[in-house]
């Protein structure tokens, strides 16, 4: 298992996974984490994948992060691009989350304008809890009608993803620990919104060129100020937690993809 070091605020060698996890507890209330990893020079995938980026300090990382959510909330279009199955967390995650008082599996959310998903996906046919789906009330009614048999559908606005109503539905449901995995579209909203609370950012050793997104990517700018909360090695890779500083009023971006 990699090595994993505080650098800040707190020095510590050869971290545990308790102690990881004590260090990304979130707080009591309501909470919107951002997952995400980029190469120093901004790229957020390598040949269109996330996953080619992590080392394993960024992998042991992303898996302890999910044992805190209530509900892993992701963009459709990364669910696919990422090859998402059902969310599933390991039998040790589960003894953990059960003796936090927690439910055993985090019930996992998709975010979708036009609910271009395929029921027999094992994000369906394999979950644990049943699926949420977060959609436009214009998305098409066949689709709708397939996805209505192995998933809740939720509606929240009218022709696109209100990321504000977002929140407050999966708060309503009791998921108050918010815990989203991209990508950078649903980011980009999110932050438009001002509905999100921490980005938990590794740093990747590498610099990749090309084409690739940044983490948020939206049509506007949405200037968000964010204080440091904690600083991580693993390896060559830093592992960068920071939350929100404060905030102006809530924008209105919404999801498209």
């Amino acid at each position: 298992m990699t090595s994993i070091q505080s650098l800040w605020p707190t020095p510590g060698a050869d971290l545990t996974d308790e102690q990881l996890l004590e260090l990304y507890a979130p707080p009591a209330g309501p909470w919107l984490r951002m997952n995400f990893i980029s190469s120093l020079d901004g790229a957020v995938t390598r040949d269109g994948l996330s996953g080619g980026l992590g080392d394993e300090a960024d992998h042991r990382v992303f898996e302890l992060l999910r044992r805190w959510a209530d509900v892993v909330l992701l963009g459709a279009g990364t669910a696919r691009a990422e090859g998402y199955g059902g969310m599933r967390l390991p039998e040790e995650a589960e003894r953990w989350r059960v003796e936090q008082g927690l439910a055993a599996q985090p019930v996992f959310a998709l975010v979708t304008r036009r609910l271009d998903l395929d029921p027999a996906s094992p994000i369906f046919t394999d979950a644990p809890v049943t699926p949420l789906i977060f959609t436009a009330s214009e998305a098409p009614a066949d689709r709708r009608a397939a996805l209505s048999e192995v998933a809740e559908i939720v509606d929240v606005g009218e022709t696109v993803v209100d990321p504000a109503v977002v929140r407050a539905q999966l708060e309503a449901r009791g998921h108050r620990r918010i815990h989203s995995e991209g990508g950078p579209t649903l980011f980009g909203a999110f932050l438009e919104a001002g509905v999100v609370d921490e980005l938990c950012l590794t740093l990747a050793p590498t610099l990749e060129a090309g084409s690739a997104m940044r983490i948020t990517q939206a049509p506007q700018s949405a200037p968000t100020a964010m204080e440091l909360a904690g600083v991580l090695r693993g390896g060559d890779e830093l592992l960068l937690r920071y939350t929100k500083s404060g905030g102006g009023d809530p924008g209105a971006g919404g999801v498209t993809g």
